[in-house]
């Protein structure tokens, strides 16, 4: 059963930690994603003897100021995790037909980074929250209209029935975690109106499942691989050439 939106409380969420996941590629992306996550609040730490480590987690993720909108990065708590991505409605306003995470903008009721991604998620893929385990947060992107996005890294069991809100999202596929931690990017020519001429701005991306995967949402990937196993990847926009 789904918990409608306005139902979610912070103090409710659940937390994956690292010594009970059972597979070592995820357990070594929890150890570093909430190593990262402990050491972004900017009070003195909270993690010592007498706390657990998932109340330190929790309370680092209130602390971390509320950003414009906020995206689920769920990974599948299996032997070979895979990525949730969507790809936007065709009709929609804003990254009409392009590929993301379940996410979107924050709502002055959420509170809370956390609850902006997991209400968006609910209402995009039917995820209902209480089966998500937080593992922690990612650094903020800025988005090309200028947004900060807060990604929140979470795990989810792979059996899960997800459904597209069809108004929002077209589809939902998978990434294999393994095969974004090896398989090189491919450059992807976008072509943009820049006043009275078009510019093709090269970029990289990866190919998941017939669909590009480049813009915000690659590098939210690439901070995701950096941060849990190291994976320096160039992420840069060039511009090709402009015609009239």
């Amino acid at each position: 059963m789904l918990l409608p939106p306005q139902s979610l409380r912070f103090d409710e969420f659940s937390v994956a930690v690292p010594d009970f996941i059972r597979y070592p590629t995820i357990r070594t992306l929890a150890e570093r994603v909430q190593h990262e996550t402990l050491n972004a609040v900017t009070s003195p730490a909270l993690y010592d003897a007498k706390t657990s480590r998932s109340a330190c987690i929790l309370d680092s993720l209130y602390q971390t100021p509320i950003a414009d909108a906020s995206v689920l990065v769920a990974i599948t708590h299996e032997r070979h995790p895979k990525l949730l991505l969507t790809r936007r409605a065709a009709h929609m306003n804003s990254h009409a037909g392009e590929v993301s995470c379940a996410g979107g903008k924050h709502d002055a009721g959420d509170g809370n980074n956390v609850v902006t991604a997991l209400r968006e998620a609910c209402e995009e893929t039917a995820l209902p929250p209480n089966k998500v385990q937080l593992i922690g947060q990612l650094p903020i992107q800025t988005s090309k209209s200028g947004m900060s996005v807060r990604p929140i890294v979470a795990l989810i069991a792979p059996d899960l029935l997800l459904v597209p809100e069809l108004g929002e999202i077209s589809r939902i596929f998978w990434a294999d975690f393994e095969t974004l931690l090896t398989q090189p990017t491919v450059e992807y020519a976008v072509e943009y109106a820049m006043q009275d001429q078009t510019a093709t701005i090269l970029t990289p991306s990866w190919q998941v499942d017939g669909e590009t995967v480049w813009g915000l949402t690659g590098r939210v990937i690439a901070s995701l691989l950096e941060t849990g196993f190291d994976r320096q990847l160039e992420w840069y926009y060039r511009i090709q050439n402009t015609r009239n």
